[in-house]
């Protein structure tokens, strides 16, 4: 059964990449967005929006123009996290490419609400499955632009390791799969019935050379608070929106086991265990995140006594509350409120 078109306006933070992409492919994209109707105001480009149809527009414009490079490709290698530097940092901290596995979902919220990344362990490999919530795409270049930014994230971080098996593709080959070859130089599968990148499953757990926890964990924290001040609501039914709905709803659960929030969600603790397991997540870890979140939040924004929040929390005592926090943060609990500036 096929999707209706995605047609609701979606966050255009990635304008910068598209404008850099199109001088490396020797042409002004200024036109093309003017014909097209985009607005191209930076100094409000948190909030700029854009019509997915116009979209696919200034793409299928844009691959026309660049005559000597594949315009998809050159997007997904020059994309950055420019105006998202704390994903960026969150990226380049991670100890494994397991960790890295976060930013797909945050890249769904707050940048392509119609594009979908989820990792799946089949034996010895992994794969990358790639899903847009759309059957209104003429051409595969958003296909083509994503993969391009995954591979060049992975060979960012995996360096010399980078050795990915092969990409799988459900479009037919186009007239220039040669470009594919080109980019990728790994196997190229068309027609498949999913569309992956796939890589030794071994590589998920392989150490990072910028692994820096402490870093790691502050922009987790500072990414959330974004999220959190978004306007619009977590998508309906997923159980770990619910969860994380729950626990700032009704913080005492915080220090409280699944049970308790089963029985706030009117599910068995089986069930929710189950279906926590289904969108691969874990309790305690959303518990632990949703805990470094109040604390911060507390610390930063009101009088409340770190004895206080420890009790509030669920800490038996000061000292277990300011070790965790410690392991979350890089910096113990009365640093964290004493600093200017804060994470």
């Amino acid at each position: 059964m096929s999707r209706p078109p995605y047609t609701a306006p979606i966050p255009f933070l990635t304008l910068p990449n598209w404008i850099k992409a199109a001088a490396h492919c020797g042409f002004n994209i200024e036109p093309i967005f003017r014909h097209n109707g985009i607005d191209t105001d930076l100094i409000h480009l948190e909030s700029a929006t854009v019509n997915p149809m116009q979209l696919q527009q200034v793409m299928a414009e844009c691959v026309a123009r660049a005559k000597n490079h594949h315009y998809p490709f050159v997007l997904g290698e020059s994309f950055a996290f420019e105006y998202m530097p704390d994903i960026g940092t969150f990226l380049a901290t991670s100890s494994t490419l397991r960790d890295t596995m976060r930013v797909f979902d945050w890249v769904r919220e707050l940048i392509n609400p119609a594009l979908n990344v989820r990792l799946e362990e089949r034996g010895d490999e992994a794969w990358l499955l790639l899903e847009f919530g759309v059957d209104n795409t003429p051409a595969p270049y958003f296909t083509e632009t994503t993969f391009a930014s995954i591979y060049k994230f992975g060979r960012t971080l995996l360096g010399e390791r980078a050795r990915f098996a092969r990409l799988c593709l459900q479009h037919a080959p186009p007239p220039y799969a040669a470009e594919y070859d080109k980019y990728f130089g790994i196997e190229v599968r068309f027609g498949q019935p999913q569309q992956a990148l796939v890589f030794d499953r071994g590589l998920l757990d392989v150490p990072l050379e910028g692994a820096f926890p402490a870093l790691h964990r502050q922009a987790e924290y500072r990414v959330q608070r974004q999220l959190t001040a978004l306007p619009k609501a977590s998508p309906t039914g997923a159980i770990v929106a619910q969860i994380e709905q729950t626990f700032a709803a009704r913080p005492e659960l915080l220090g409280q086991g699944i049970e308790r929030m089963a029985e706030a969600l009117g599910l068995h603790p089986r069930t929710l265990q189950r279906r926590l397991q289904e969108e691969g997540k874990g309790y305690a870890e959303l518990q632990s995140r949703a805990r470094f979140r109040s604390a911060a939040a507390w610390l930063e924004n009101g009088d409340m006594s770190i004895e206080a929040i420890s009790e509030r929390l669920g800490f038996s005592d000061r000292r277990s509350f300011t070790r965790a926090f410690t392991r979350w943060a890089g910096i113990s609990p009365s640093s964290f409120r004493k600093k200017p500036e804060k994470l």
